[in-house]
């Protein structure tokens, strides 16, 4: 699919719905021009508060992941997928160290692959988010640079944060690194590296989590409110983690502490949060990362308390060796060999989106909303044509109905008032 819209300024990209927050444009415009601000909705987003040279413009506009879905190349001969994209393997697996697979989300198979990099002299630093130092409500790009570091920094954060804003940060200490992000991250990082070739020469890794999209601030803030405190008060904000999938756990200054349970925490669908961009992601599996980790639960839903395993996709030639070399060195165990039905079972609304993401798209395009470009190797219009046509009208239909309604637009950008 060739779509594009010509989207003009960053306000249009936030304000129509396409904006997840990621920090590629600040990365690339420099935090003098462009701030990370929480909005009154619970969004983090990019606000321009001074001017942005046009040449950086073009660039953001080239490579902004909310407006350009890339695909992968298929040159190497691995098979692909309808609907999962590139698979050398998929296997169960687990971080080797128990203490890391238990505190860890899931079973700590992201942070596994990280610290088999970083401990076996792959890479000087790992670009990652973890909770902020200041405020753990929110989240932090750090570069951890020791196995501890990045251990430290293991955990869901189910909420804002911006992965890509120290991207150029990152490359111009020429050293190499590996990014770990959501998908739409690695898609900013490998559009970035269309443009800059210190990426290809730099960035040695992309690992990414399978994503069923990124809650607003909203979702944490509401929580903590309905506890009687507020963001100030918090000095723990813990998602998951300590067992699969673990409880929830705030903790607040006056000593207090309250635990929630991953069904408690995420039953309510209405409490999700998601942001607009979320419900019209064409690839939440990761399909540009070399290697992609997810939770492996049926449908999707935990039924129990567990030691935690993970389904671990690898997609390339370059993560076929990261997976090989974190199992050699003793990092990551291998469970065993998974198929594509076993990923369609345990993720099966990845399969729902991708399978509905064209006619969503056409939908909006229906209604006079601009449309992101996706890359005809994400096979969007190919897995339409093999719906019954009934299940593509209700699709776009549905998107239709929700630019209507206003789902997928969103206020300028103003600040938050201080919790």
């Amino acid at each position: 699919m060739s779509d594009r819209s010509s989207f003009t300024s960053l306000a249009e990209i936030v304000e129509t719905g396409h904006c997840m927050g990621c920090g590629l444009c600040q990365s690339i415009a420099g935090k003098d021009r462009i701030e990370a601000t929480i909005t009154p909705d619970g969004r983090q987003r990019p606000r321009q508060i001074a001017p942005i040279d046009p040449e950086q413009w073009a660039l953001i506009a080239r490579t902004c992941p909310g407006i350009n879905v890339s695909a992968p190349s298929t040159e190497d001969g691995i098979a692909v997928d309808p609907v999962w994209g590139r698979l050398d393997k998929v296997v169960l697996g687990h971080a080797t160290d128990p203490d890391l697979r238990f505190r860890a989300a899931g079973g700590g198979a992201m942070t596994a692959l990280a610290a088999s990099l970083l401990a076996r002299g792959e890479v000087d630093f790992v670009m990652q988010v973890k909770a902020a130092a200041e405020a753990p409500m929110r989240s932090e790009t750090v570069f951890s640079r020791s196995v501890d570091e990045v251990i430290r920094a293991s955990g869901s954060r189910y909420g804002p944060s911006t992965p890509l804003d120290s991207l150029r940060a990152a490359l111009d200490l020429g050293e190499r690194f590996a990014v770990v992000g959501k998908p739409c991250d690695i898609t900013g990082v490998r559009n970035y590296a269309r443009e800059d070739p210190r990426v290809v020469e730099h960035c040695k890794a992309m690992l990414a989590i399978v994503c069923g999209g990124g809650p607003e601030f909203r979702k944490s803030r509401d929580l903590v409110h309905e506890l009687g405190y507020r963001e100030r008060d918090v000095t723990v904000m813990r998602y998951r983690g300590y067992g699969n999938p673990g409880r929830a756990r705030v903790e607040t200054r006056d000593g207090h502490a309250v635990e929630l349970t991953y069904a408690e925490l995420w039953d309510d669908e209405s409490k999700w949060c998601s942001q607009p961009r979320c419900r019209i992601c064409p690839d939440g599996i990761g399909e540009s990362a070399d290697v992609v980790s997810g939770d492996f639960w049926p449908h999707c839903q935990p039924t129990k308390e567990d030691a935690g395993f993970n389904s671990i996709m690898v997609r390339t030639q370059r993560g076929r060796a990261i997976f090989e070399a974190a199992q050699n060195s003793g990092f990551l165990t291998v469970v065993r060999r998974l198929e594509v039905a076993d990923m369609s079972y345990t993720q099966p609304h990845q399969v729902t989106k991708k399978r509905e993401m064209w006619a969503r798209l056409r939908g909006l395009e229906a209604a006079g909303h601009p449309v992101m470009r996706v890359e005809e190797g994400l096979r969007l219009r190919d897995l339409a044509e093999a719906q019954s046509l009934a299940e593509n009208l209700r699709a776009a239909r549905g998107a239709r109905l929700r630019v209507h309604r206003g789902r997928f637009s969103e206020d300028p950008v103003t600040p938050a008032d201080e919790d």
